[in-house]
């Protein structure tokens, strides 16, 4: 079966990849969207109901820029849909005075400007009960923080983008792709297409689609919890800001008691362990994925260690430094990814999908997206891999 030429085809449909099939859409492409499971799914990284949104940025000031167009994207597509997408909270960014998380966030509100209060541990106990810090630790409170809802924010643009004509197609495994005259063909188990442009958003999957990522992209397995809390109302959205937090326990995240959905915690790095199969991560839940939590829980909020109301394992993709990989194909002009987001990805979708739009619709890119490309991230050989690849979206 051959089915008409498309002007790009999306190979993964979650928070990156149903952006951007939006926004290709929204900018007059025949766009084609490509995702192995369901819209929204709970095997990759975007699903477990909500995602921090901050300005105040530790990972690095050169993404407030770009989260100032997501927070504008975000409240725009919130217009389109009617649904209520993002919900603020303020936000603190915790940790030892003089550590990464509390100097990096104070660095991005210094240099744009962003209104925020330095505060000691008694300050945050004393104005956000719910938490319990110690007297060596601080925070930077930014009021703007907050958090989406994240699978209703891949279902609102995938549907907006199939309202602009935009195709997608659910269930369907890609098995390889390569360059044909004048672009890409795209093979799956039952047909192939084609096109000028294709963008891969594949998420944990990406280095099975472009083998050059694969020392790039590495998935590790992540567990997120929630309970119920012991004092639920100091955990209500007005009353408990979203935080994450530098401790010698480790750096945990967090979020208040949404919707009555329980108070909810993760651990960056959780466990350490590396998926070198993305099909065959462990999904189970163990006591042991508990425990890292809990103690976490234990330590810094004893009014949410509360009953277990439910736990899930998802996947993070880890690029070597942590950043983000946007760009252009090594080796194809027409291929571009989007990979690499390292746990705090999420945020980004609008203006991840706006990005990889413009990209293939040869836009000039609207902000630096050199801290992005691939050369920060990979080895020289890289340069040299096959443009051809196996894999799944």
């Amino acid at each position: 079966m051959r089915s008409p030429p498309y002007d790009a085809i999306v190979i993964g449909v979650g928070g990156m990849g149903s952006a951007a099939v939006y926004h290709l859409a929204k900018g007059g492409a025949r766009v084609l969207g490509l995702e192995r499971f369901d819209i929204p799914h709970p095997f990759g990284s975007s699903h477990g109901l909500t995602r921090i949104i901050r300005l105040a940025y530790s990972e690095g000031s050169h993404y407030v820029p770009l989260l100032r167009e997501a927070y504008r994207l975000w409240r725009e597509l919130e217009g389109l849909s009617g649904e209520s997408i993002l919900r603020v909270t303020g936000g603190l960014d915790i940790g030892p005075p003089s550590g990464g998380i509390v100097q990096g966030s104070l660095k991005s509100c210094t240099e744009h400007g962003l209104p925020f209060e330095e505060l000691d541990a008694g300050e945050v106990n004393r104005r956000f009960p719910g938490y319990e810090l110690p007297t060596e630790m601080g925070a930077i409170h930014q009021p703007d923080a907050g958090y989406l809802h994240s699978e209703t924010a891949i279902a609102v643009h995938a549907a907006a983008a199939r309202s602009l004509g935009a195709e997608i197609a659910t269930g369907v495994r890609v098995r390889r792709w390569e360059r044909v005259p004048g672009g890409v063909r795209v093979e799956t188990a039952d047909a192939h297409y084609e096109a000028r442009k294709l963008v891969i958003t594949a998420g944990s999957w990406a280095g099975e689609l472009l083998p050059a990522l694969r020392p790039m992209c590495r998935p590790v397995r992540q567990v997120m919890l929630w309970t119920d809390p012991l004092d639920p109302p100091v955990f209500a959205p007005e009353r408990f800001p979203v935080f994450v937090m530098e401790s010698d326990l480790g750096n945990f995240y967090g979020f208040p008691d949404n919707r009555g959905e329980g108070f909810k915690i993760g651990k960056f790095h959780h466990l350490r362990q590396e998926v070198p199969d993305p099909d065959a991560m462990d999904r189970e839940c163990h006591p042991e994925d508990e425990a890292v939590l809990r103690e976490g829980i234990e330590a810094f909020f004893p009014g949410a260690n509360g009953p277990t109301r439910r736990m899930t394992a998802c996947m993070f993709t880890n690029s070597p430094d942590g950043h983000f990989i946007l760009d252009r194909h090594p080796d194809d002009e027409n291929v571009f990814v989007a990979a690499g987001f390292s746990g705090h990805g999420f945020k980004f979708c609008g203006v991840v999908g706006r990005i990889m739009a413009d990209f293939a619709l040869e836009r000039p890119p609207r902000w630096d997206l050199r801290p992005f490309g691939l050369k920060h991230h990979r080895p020289p050989r890289v340069a040299h891999a096959p443009p051809d690849s196996e894999g799944v979206a």
